[in-house]
């Protein structure tokens, strides 16, 4: 973060009278999709355009995309060491790091991301000191919820022993090797290679992000369900956030909010939503809608995932995982 000083003088009293101040905050805000992604164009572009707007210009926010700044999987401790002063960030990237957090990996639970991003937020800012101590919490960002899309028709569990996987996420890793599958662990800027070189044979995307990440013509077969999220979450460096002024540290607690958060999800969960009618409509991709009884299967395959949390977390597993539910049910977003 840089700290810019107010002009003085003569130069300070034109400002004032023209009604605008001086850039007093430059943050670099650094992600890992490419810059015409929804999470930047409906998302990111349009919070900062609102922080920038409530503070009279006195912050400034620099976005660096792509992995301009660091790996994908690095940008939780390029937020804790300052490397960028705001960083979005995907936990699941770093499986066992987040145990109470990877809550939201299991599959099953939420229904749409909207609601989700506002009660993860509910559920999970009271927690966030507890794991994730040396940053700041600011926001929850889950996708549409997303499900297997793959060369080979997937049906049932049974479908995947056998295949090479990209998982979204530690959780979804550890569901692929349950079901006798092999994890390709690479994270989503580097998916596409991985399915077009061979070595995956599937991957756990959101529907649009096929299309984003250019998959679309080497994943023909899609199960139409809506089957797990990922969900990143906007971080600030402590130090950064401590050095701001009094006043600029209240106008960024503005925007770290669950509404915030409901709000930074909506357009980038229209957009992905959108793939699926997409697919639909082209003719050249295959949907597969599972039974009630291959629903249940899915369910009963994904059940031990729950049990090894509960294992992971230890004593308050239980209260913590309530509390998710009812976040979930006041957002009308529980699957």
């Amino acid at each position: 973060m840089k700290i810019r000083t107010l002009m003085a003088g003569a130069m300070a009293g034109a400002l004032a009278a023209g009604g605008a101040f001086a850039q007093e905050v430059t943050l670099r805000l650094s992600h890992w999709v490419p810059p015409t992604h929804p999470i930047q164009t409906m998302g990111i572009e349009p919070w900062v355009q609102s922080l920038t707007e409530a503070s009279g210009g006195r912050i400034g926010v620099t976005i660096f995309p792509a992995q301009q700044l660091g790996a994908a999987p690095d940008h939780y401790d390029m937020a804790r060491d300052g490397i960028a002063d705001i960083t979005y960030t995907n936990p699941g990237y770093q499986a066992g790091r987040f145990p109470i957090y990877s809550l939201i990996e299991i599959p099953f639970q939420t229904k749409n991301a909207t609601g989700g991003a506002q009660a993860l937020h509910e559920w999970y800012a009271p927690l966030a000191e507890t794991e994730m101590a040396d940053v700041k919490f600011c926001l929850a960002n889950p996708h549409d919820p997303g499900t297997f899309h793959s060369k080979n028709p997937i049906k049932v569990p049974a479908d995947i022993s056998g295949l090479n996987v990209r998982p979204a996420h530690a959780t979804m890793s550890r569901f692929v090797s349950l079901l006798g599958g092999g994890p390709v662990q690479v994270p989503a800027p580097e998916a596409r290679e991985a399915i077009a070189n061979g070595t995956a044979d599937a991957i756990t995307f959101p529907w649009n992000s096929i299309y984003i990440f250019g998959i679309d013509s080497a994943t023909k077969n899609h199960l139409d369900m809506p089957f797990y999220i990922s969900a990143q979450l906007l971080l600030i460096n402590k130090d950064t956030y401590n050095g701001m002024p009094e006043d600029l540290r209240a106008i960024l607690d503005d925007h770290c909010t669950p509404e915030w958060s409901r709000r930074f999800s909506e357009g980038w969960a229209a957009n992905e939503a959108g793939g699926r009618q997409k697919m639909i409509d082209s003719g050249e991709h295959t949907l597969y809608a599972p039974t009630d009884e291959e629903v249940q299967m899915w369910r009963d395959a994904a059940a031990p995932l729950l049990d090894q949390w509960r294992a992971d977390v230890g004593a308050d597993a239980q209260a913590i995982y309530d509390s998710y539910m009812e976040a979930l049910d006041r957002n009308d977003a529980r699957f």
